[in-house]
């Protein structure tokens, strides 16, 4: 689907402009997205497989819950809309805990697809049962629970094992990180 999306600058403040998602990724336009990781009190991160639709790392292991934000739509309200949309779990902003800006800058396809990106990340508690969850097929293929070890272990082999995009290595240790001492 091609959304409306508004464009910011390098340092990531707005431009005042709007632009269609594809012509930001065409054009190198920078724009926000949203990250939600999901965790469990018990040491445990929701991972998503991205979907093997997905023209950019299908099938590979990521953030629970991403997406581009509308338009003039708050950081917050695209983090509870993604989350419904993508995985049908309602949340409300007070669940929501921001935890940082990561800026992704990447060239996919030989250059036709500039994603410079600043995702604005937030993390949350996972308030229903993992099997409860219904993942949207053209977005998610699958949806797993893993410990804070199994991240990890597959973090450190990322390299090698098709597991996580192995270039956002520094990325997920960060959150790793800050959801282990929300809980500690």
């Amino acid at each position: 689907m091609d959304e409306l999306i508004d464009i910011v600058d390098s340092q990531g403040k707005p431009t005042g402009t709007i632009a269609l998602k594809s012509e930001a990724h065409k054009n190198g336009l920078y724009h926000n997205t949203i990250h939600l990781w999901l965790f469990t009190e018990n040491g445990e991160i929701v991972l998503q497989q991205r979907s093997k639709k997905k023209k950019i790392y299908p099938l590979l292991w990521d953030v629970s819950v991403a997406g581009h934000i509308d338009a003039g739509e708050s950081f917050e309200t695209a983090a509870i809309r993604e989350c419904q949309e993508e995985i049908g779990l309602d949340l409300t902003e007070s669940e929501l805990i921001k935890i940082g800006t990561h800026l992704h800058e990447s060239i996919y396809d030989d250059g036709k697809v500039k994603d410079f990106e600043f995702h604005q990340i937030y993390i949350a508690k996972l308030n229903k049962e993992l099997n409860s969850l219904k993942p949207q097929p053209d977005e998610v293929e699958a949806l797993k629970l893993v410990t804070f070890n199994e991240f990890e272990n597959l973090l450190e082999s990322s390299e090698n094992n098709s597991h996580f995009i192995a270039s956002n290595t520094s990325y997920y240790q960060f959150v790793l990180n800050t959801i282990k001492s929300q809980i500690q």
